[in-house]
């Protein structure tokens, strides 16, 4: 469990295994890379500062997990069945802490839980089928009773904000690309649409939010 001192494996999910996907959806890449270059720039900045801040204590980990963060967001989309929008989204939320508290920074202690956290969130908000926390926690490595307190501090901290207009989805979909173009890291996707085009829940936001 991610909670517990000196072992940071995930729990397995209980049931069979689901089923191979053909492919990676593209925006869990994308966003992998995003966030590994975020955690990257913070943990320097944290040594330059000498913390972390207080906000996000409420995320942190006793110890970074061993999974990958590409591996980590893999991992909940294979078994959430999330739809993909919702990592967008968890993504936006991410962005507004780090405007609305500048002096916590997301760091490799409390990443894979902030990432966790925001996309169940974002997918209560966004799909009309979704699993409980007690399944997420478990997808996550993360105690229920960890999870629910995570989700409830999260929402303080977003000043309960998680509402997402469909302009700024959009806008946050090409920001990511963005990044990923300055950085040469496109190459690989096999799909080259605009990565709002490849997220079928995209054109439902505009009507659910304006």
């Amino acid at each position: 469990m991610l909670t517990v001192a000196g072992d940071d494996e995930l729990d397995p999910v209980v049931g069979p295994e689901p089923p191979t996907e053909a492919a990676t959806p593209r925006v869990l890449t994308i966003l992998s890379h995003v966030m590994e270059k975020l955690v990257a720039r913070n943990e320097w900045l944290a040594k330059q500062t000498m913390g972390f801040g207080k906000s996000l204590e409420a995320f942190h980990g006793v110890r970074a997990p061993s999974i990958s963060i590409a591996k980590y967001l893999e991992r909940i989309y294979k078994y959430t069945k999330c739809s993909p929008a919702c990592f967008v989204v968890g993504y936006v939320y991410i962005d507004r802490l780090a405007h609305r508290h500048p002096g916590s920074l997301v760091v490799s202690l409390n990443v894979h839980r902030l990432l966790v956290t925001c996309v169940m969130i974002a997918s209560k908000i966004l799909d009309d089928v979704h699993y409980n926390n007690e399944f997420y926690a478990r997808v996550g490595g993360v105690s229920n009773a960890d999870l629910n307190k995570m989700e409830l501090e999260l929402l303080f901290l977003l000043d309960f904000r998680v509402t997402v207009s469909f302009r700024v989805f959009e806008s946050y979909c090409f920001h990511l690309e963005k990044e990923m173009l300055l950085n040469g890291n496109v190459s690989s996707l096999k799909d080259n649409r605009p990565m709002q085009e490849s997220l079928s829940p995209a054109s439902s936001l505009s009507s659910l939010y304006v």
